[in-house]
């Protein structure tokens, strides 16, 4: 079956890194660059070159090191800005320069104490600017999530004229229901005249909780690119994550979409930027979390060790995670201690589980979990009984 590619837009190194206690070094960011490439990113966002001589030195010095992916750096409709992403990536193979502006109402008026019309003609210019230094432009429309439609398109049509080869529709504060996000992305496809000339983007925010949901319905409705982090790291509550959309294009095959991402390598760099930015993963994220993979109810524990798929849609070593938990507490049944117990060494038959059953549920009603240690010294115990008896 033929599929579309879905390029993947990493911007962990710029909108992950803004999440507060979690700034890197040049160092610390070349490392996760390196990583992001390994693991078959197409873009990696380095930095926003401008804001400091620090992410500018970053950028410059991963435009360096990175072979395959394009490198990108961030810019407002400045000319300061641009020229200076555009020094900062001299050295890249594969430049790319994002820019542009607020175009909802709110930014128009508030952020900018503008109109419709100077806004278009700020981002058709930025367009030309960043035109001057590479022939890959993204251009973005902050806030589009909020932004009217019939001018968002006439926006879209404009910037692909001045020179832009991606446009990024960004549900800026994570407003939109997928429905509206969708929709949205199929009126540019169907009502602007030039889109095949440009590539549409998803870079979704997850304030309600609905980043991966968007960005999905957006791939569904013609956008091919979608911009995420690792782990969901990014302003506020989030951007998209990488791991879950890149996961969900490969669970459903019949979407017609691929992506180049090794999803052998999801859990490894998860840990890796979690560890470099000091922000630990909840547990119960889907994909990358410790508990991802773990199992403590008795009737799941029970359908799961009759057959994996019972309960799991994806394969542990599928997205480089450690082998299925069986976790043992107060909620398991009979078949997950006899599992336990044969893991470490114990063969015991139905009438031996009956009652170490009865012993269990006394240790686990005491604690969060039973350990290996506990299940060791019930079988010690359990054994000295059988002696005495006999």
């Amino acid at each position: 079956m033929a599929t579309d590619k879905i390029y993947i837009f990493d911007t962990t190194l710029r909108d992950g890194e803004q999440v507060p206690g979690c700034k890197l070094n040049t160092k610390e960011k070349i490392e996760i660059a390196l990583a992001l490439e390994a693991l078959g990113v197409d873009i990696i966002e380095a930095g926003f070159p401008i804001s400091s001589p620090g992410d500018f030195e970053s950028v410059s010095e991963i435009a360096r090191v990175i072979r395959n992916a394009s490198v990108c750096g961030l810019s407002r409709a400045v000319l300061k800005d641009i020229e200076c992403a555009a020094e900062a990536l001299k050295h890249a193979r594969r430049p790319r320069i994002h820019t542009g502006i607020g175009t909802s109402d709110y930014h128009i008026k508030a952020k900018f104490n503008s109109t419709r019309e100077e806004i278009l003609e700020r981002a058709i210019q930025c367009v030309k600017w960043a035109r001057n230094f590479t022939d890959d432009v993204e251009f973005y429309a902050e806030d589009a999530g909020r932004t009217d439609n019939d001018y968002l398109a006439r926006v879209v049509e404009a910037v692909i004229k001045a020179g832009a080869t991606t446009v990024n529709i960004p549900d800026t504060t994570g407003y939109c229901l997928p429905q509206q996000y969708g929709e949205k992305m199929a009126l540019l496809i169907n009502r602007v005249p030039n889109i095949d000339k440009a590539r549409l983007s998803c870079h979704c925010h997850n304030d309600l909780g609905l980043a991966t949901a968007n960005s999905i319905a957006g791939v569904m409705n013609g956008a091919r690119q979608i911009e995420c982090t690792i782990n969901g790291l990014g302003e506020r509550a989030g951007n998209t994550a990488l791991e879950e959309v890149v996961m969900v294009i490969r669970q459903h095959p019949d979407l017609g979409l691929h992506t180049d991402i090794r999803a052998e390598e999801l859990n490894p760099i998860s840990r890796l930027v979690s560890d470099t930015m000091r922000m630990p993963v909840q547990p119960n994220k889907a994909i990358v979390g410790a508990n991802a993979f773990s199992h403590s109810s008795g009737i799941h524990q029970d359908g799961f060790l009759k057959d994996a798929q019972t309960y799991e849609i994806i394969r542990p070593e599928e997205v480089g995670a450690d082998i299925s938990k069986i976790v043992l507490t107060a909620r398991s049944g009979r078949s997950a201690l006899a599992y336990r117990f044969r893991n470490l060494g114990f063969d015991y038959n139905r009438n031996d589980i009956d009652v170490l059953y009865d012993t269990f549920l006394q240790v686990a009603d005491t604690k969060k979990e039973v350990t290996d240690a506990d299940l060791a010294e019930m079988a010690s115990q359990y054994q000295q009984r059988l002696t005495t008896v006999s």
